[in-house]
């Protein structure tokens, strides 16, 4: 893989431009399915989130994530590539009315840097690495990315023209120094491709009692084993991140006001309403009433850019 250049800060004011002018337009959901913009005149309280395998990219101000006890820190120039499904606190540090925190994130398709892989890329795996990492943003991305942003615009070419240009996005990821997290998405048989697939497993069975041997045989590791390599992907436990799931959807449901406290944490496998109180508690920093009430009063975007 070749080292690209990155870009100098100046080269991000047309981006900006076209964040800022989408964002007024269509707010955090772009009409390109997988493109979310993110634009806050303030620094946020924490943000409880789900990282997809994704590109985000900070154009101005800037965010720290962490998962489990990793911080991740990226501001203007910098972005982020999700390489699995990981649930992750953030903040929004820097941003203000006059210079907004700008953001995006754009989902990347497995399917698609697997086909890109197997057409021109490496024959070989690549090494293990973590779910997240951050880099300088490769400056030959800014042009693909703008041309996909003003595809916003162009309803009638975006059916035609949004695959290639995403396609060649990804073609440039792949050959830059975030190739390597990204090639993990790609191949079927990776140790963080197997791990991706009990994460999917636990995602869609939050609610379940956790079984860590069959997870394991379902990665065809050992449960010791096992265990190692997803807390070094994802850097925590099965347990933890299973319990990080069903706290996140909890909040949700609890925001929604689709049941009250007690039938929530019976509903996602909590035996006493005490236990699913401490807990949440622990995470979100106040008891689940108390929380979702604050939440409604001054809402903090779940954003992943």
């Amino acid at each position: 893989m070749t080292q690209t250049a990155s870009c100098l800060s100046a080269d991000l004011a047309p981006l900006a431009t076209h964040i800022q002018r989408q964002w007024q337009a269509h707010g955090r959901e772009s009409p390109i399915p997988g493109l979310f913009l993110t634009c806050a005149e303030a620094p946020s309280g924490p943000i409880h989130a789900v990282y997809r395998p994704s590109l985000c990219v900070v154009v101005q101000g800037a965010k720290t994530s962490q998962l489990g006890e990793r911080l991740y820190q990226y501001e203007a120039g910098k972005c982020l590539i999700a390489s699995l499904e990981v649930p992750v606190r953030a903040h929004i540090v820097r941003a203000s009315p006059e210079a907004p925190y700008l953001a995006f994130s754009l989902s990347i398709d497995s399917e698609l840097v697997a086909d890109l892989l197997l057409e021109h890329g490496p024959a070989d795996a690549p090494n293990a690495c973590d779910a997240l990492e951050v880099q300088s943003l490769p400056a030959d991305l800014i042009d693909p990315l703008m041309r996909l942003m003003a595809l916003c615009d162009r309803p009638r070419d975006r059916p035609v023209l949004a695959p290639l240009i995403r396609r060649e996005i990804v073609w440039r990821l792949l050959n830059s120094p975030l190739g390597r997290n990204l090639r993990q998405i790609g191949f079927a048989d990776t140790r963080l491709s197997r791990i991706g697939r009990t994460i999917a497993h636990i995602r869609d069975h939050y609610d379940a009692p956790l079984n860590v041997p069959s997870l394991a045989a379902l990665a065809g590791m050992s449960p010791a084993t096992f265990h190692r390599h997803f807390k070094a992907a994802t850097a925590l436990s099965p347990v933890q991140f299973q319990k990080t799931l069903r706290l996140q959807e909890a909040r949700r449901r609890l925001l929604l006001n689709e049941a009250d406290v007690t039938q929530v944490g019976y509903a996602l496998g909590y035996e006493s309403p005490s236990q699913f109180s401490r807990e949440y508690r622990r995470l979100f920093g106040a008891p689940p009433g108390r929380d979702s009430t604050r939440i409604r009063q001054s809402l903090t975007p779940e954003v992943a850019a």
